[in-house]
Parts: C-alpha cells; structure tokens; sequence
C-alpha cells in the first residue's frame, strides 16, 4: 500500500511539474492588443470610412454633373425643334390665310361681275 501511495505521490509531482513548467506562447499570428494598437486600428479605420466617402461623393458629384448636362442638351434640342414646330407651324397658318384672301378676293371679283352682268341686263 506503501508504494501504491509514492507511486501516486510521484505522479502527482511529475504532473504539477510539467504543468508549472509548461510555458504558454501566443499562436502565431495572433498579437496582443495593446490600446495604442486600439487606438491606431480605430485611426485607420476612420481613415478608410473618410476616403471611401469622399471617393462616392466625389462620384455621386460627377454623376450629378453628368446628368446635368446631358438635361441641358435635351433642352436645347427640344427648343430648337419645337422653334422648328413653330416656325413650321406659321408658314402654313400664313399660306393658308393667304389662301383664304385670294378665294375671297376671287369670290368678290367673281360677284361684282356677276353683279354687273345681271345689271346689264
């Protein structure tokens, strides 16, 4: 019974030894975070979320400026064409009132002669 106890005792002792002795190491790739590190990784990120703004307002102002002026074309163009309409639009209102006086004057000519001849008479 003795030896079953030193035979324990033994084991006992080996393992809190190799436990004590164990050193704990950080894994490779894993670093400890320090509040400077915090504060730089923090740094950074802003700085990342700052330009990645100012890259898509910068964006956004160019899509905003090209949308302007392609209105500000459509806009010429649809005034040139409806002066176009309109100028159009006249001629043909200006032939045909003048049209309608050469009937008229015709239509008078035609009844005063009509009026003579029947005077004549």
């Amino acid at each position: 019974m003795k030896k079953q106890i030193l035979s324990l005792a033994v084991v006992a002792l080996l393992a809190f030894a190799v436990q004590s002795c164990e050193k704990k190491e950080p894994k490779p790739g894993e670093e400890e975070l320090t509040l400077g590190n915090k504060v730089d990784t923090l740094t950074t990120d802003i700085e990342q979320a700052k330009d990645t703004a100012v890259v898509k307002v910068e964006n956004a102002a160019t899509e905003a400026k090209d949308a302007t002026n392609k209105t500000v074309e459509e806009v010429k163009d649809a005034a040139k064409k409806t002066a176009a309409d309109v100028k159009e639009a006249s001629k043909k209102a200006a032939d045909k009132a003048e049209a309608a006086a050469k009937a008229a004057k015709d239509g008078t000519v035609k009844t005063a002669k009509d009026v003579n001849e029947a005077l004549k008479k």
